[in-house]
């Protein structure tokens, strides 16, 4: 319980494949987004599937992992802190972005067993 205050732990599926990109810094980063699926019945009792999408962002040696060993439909186990940010977009119009700052990412499954989680 060491940082209750914003932190988020997810398992979804990886939309894309993740982008990474190299600044000019030379800090690496990752981008990516899962989705995560709950399943309920609605009032008429019929099964609903909910899916949400989540826009993850990750720093440090998480990208090294996650350019080796994830793509396209994994599921993912993913822990990480929810991040606000905004920006003005080409016709001048303020853009708000919710993400999650990964601090750790893991496949889940049988697929696992050639990767170790990592923590960046």
């Amino acid at each position: 319980m060491k940082n209750l205050r914003n932190s988020v732990r997810l398992i979804g599926n990886l939309g894309a494949t993740p982008e990474i990109r190299e600044l000019p810094s030379g800090k690496k980063m990752a981008k990516m987004a899962i989705a995560t699926t709950e399943r309920y019945k609605d009032g008429d009792g019929k099964y609903v599937n909910e899916t949400q999408w989540h826009q993850l962002i990750a720093w440090g040696k998480s990208v090294d992992y996650i350019a080796k060993y994830l793509d396209k439909g994994q599921e993912v186990a993913v822990e990480g802190k929810l991040v606000n940010r905004s920006y003005t977009d080409k016709e001048g119009i303020k853009k708000y972005i919710s993400e999650i700052n990964v601090s750790e990412i893991t496949k889940t499954g049988s697929l696992n067993k050639k990767a170790e989680s990592t923590a960046g």
